[in-house]
């Protein structure tokens, strides 16, 4: 697909943002390559002399990109150029050059320098060899040009990778986020190329592919409808109202996951994680939550376990701290707690279950993250298992599935 001859909205937002990294992350199809090399044109104009890098993971890419499709850029646009295929960069007279780098060997991006940069696909690459280009490339960027220096993203959600980290989990200043859709280009595209991408994919792969969202692609996702846009609340604790508080118990890693009630329904909008013990647990909830009635849904096999006292149970110290502790003989089957967090997070077409993602950063990674193991499990190995085992006890009691129906219970009217 050649360069788009009208950018769209978001392209063009993107193109001329000034922030240090904007990003422009979309699905197959979305332009995200036309608008990067339109922003490489765009800052070659702007900063003659100097040069830009461009940055894809791999060679081949870079013939496709770099010795085709520049160079019919540059000709359409009636610009004066020459290409140097054996160094990589197309020159241009008295203006510097851009020059073209892969990022499989990170180790390479040594031994030059540009004014700005914009990289291809990174997301492709494993989180590690992202993260160590994504340093490198950053250290080339320092040609003085009047202008703040900066590397602007293109790339296809690819799971919870480097793209997702630094842009969408925990945005440092700077770094901006362009989404886009492959709708939004369709007029660029083949009118079976969006149907054909729907008849192939399944539905979490049509998330990132079409829609350019972030999703679970390693394996089946334990909680695949789970959205946090919409299972979002904006709840939050009023004075002297119940607490709910599912909690798994793991020493030095303890986790808490804290509901109110609105009509009936649970809003989750606090959580407690890395708490060493028990006891620390307790103390950290009596200062926390004075004043509060509180409920505690917890881990089963807490009645045996023992944190700190070898003669008295974690649920023991629970109730020997004044809470009231709910909670079965024995755990359900780990399948009836997915299913019934699963039944709450989107059944019938209603949301049942919604979060405060300010107040629980923790449980809404875990819920978008968690994926089956190769024993068909959810996964341990990745220590997300905790927070979302802390919110299963507390669903799964108040609400539990009774064959395809949900029975809620009702405690005193809370």
């Amino acid at each position: 697909m050649s360069e788009p001859r009208h950018l769209s909205d978001t392209q063009r937002a993107f193109v001329t943002c000034k922030a240090a990294f904007p990003a422009f992350v979309g699905g197959y199809g979305s332009g995200k390559t036309a608008a990067a090399m339109a922003r490489a044109m765009a800052l070659k104009v702007i900063c003659r002399p100097q040069n830009i890098g461009y940055y894809l993971p791999t060679y081949p890419l870079i013939r496709d990109i770099a010795f085709e499709r520049f160079p019919e850029l540059c000709e359409r646009r009636g610009w004066a150029f020459k290409l140097n295929t054996q160094d990589a960069e197309i020159s241009f007279p008295n203006a510097g050059k851009i020059v073209f780098r892969n990022m499989e060997q990170p180790q390479r991006i040594v031994g030059y320098e540009v004014a700005h940069s914009l990289v291809d696909e990174i997301d492709t690459l494993p989180t590690d060899k992202a993260r160590d280009a994504w340093n490198k490339i950053i250290a080339r960027n320092r040609q003085k040009c009047g202008m703040r220096n900066t590397v602007g993203v293109a790339t296809t959600p690819e799971g919870f990778k480097f793209v997702y980290e630094r842009w969408q989990k925990a945005p440092a200043p700077g770094y901006v986020m362009f989404r886009a859709r492959t709708e939004d280009n369709a007029e660029n595209l083949p009118e079976d190329y969006i149907p054909d991408l729907r008849a192939s994919y399944p539905a979490n792969l049509l998330a990132a592919y079409l829609d350019g969202e972030f999703v679970n692609l390693a394996s089946g996702s334990v909680y695949p409808e789970f959205d946090r846009a919409l299972n979002v609340s904006r709840e939050t604790i009023q004075i002297s109202e119940p607490l709910h508080i599912g909690q798994d118990f793991n020493v030095g890693q303890m986790a808490s996951a804290v509901f109110v009630l609105r009509d009936g329904l649970p809003h989750a909008i606090d959580e407690l994680t890395g708490i060493l013990d028990t006891p620390s647990l307790i103390a950290t909830i009596k200062a926390r939550y004075a004043g509060h009635a509180i409920f505690v849904y917890p881990d089963a096999s807490g009645g045996s376990r023992h944190s700190n006292n070898a003669s008295i149970s974690d649920i023991a110290l629970l109730r020997a701290a004044g809470f009231n502790v709910l909670a079965p003989n024995a755990n359900p089957p780990v399948k009836d707690r997915v299913l019934a967090v699963n039944q709450m997070i989107l059944s019938d077409g209603a949301r049942r279950f919604k979060v405060n993602e300010d107040k629980c950063p923790a449980l809404v990674e875990a819920l978008e993250k968690q994926a089956y193991d190769k024993n068909g499990e959810p996964d341990k190995a990745g220590g997300l298992d905790h927070i979302n085992d802390a919110l299963g006890y507390f669903i799964h009691y108040r609400f539990p599935v009774r064959g395809r129906e949900m029975r809620q219970v009702k405690l005193g009217g809370f």
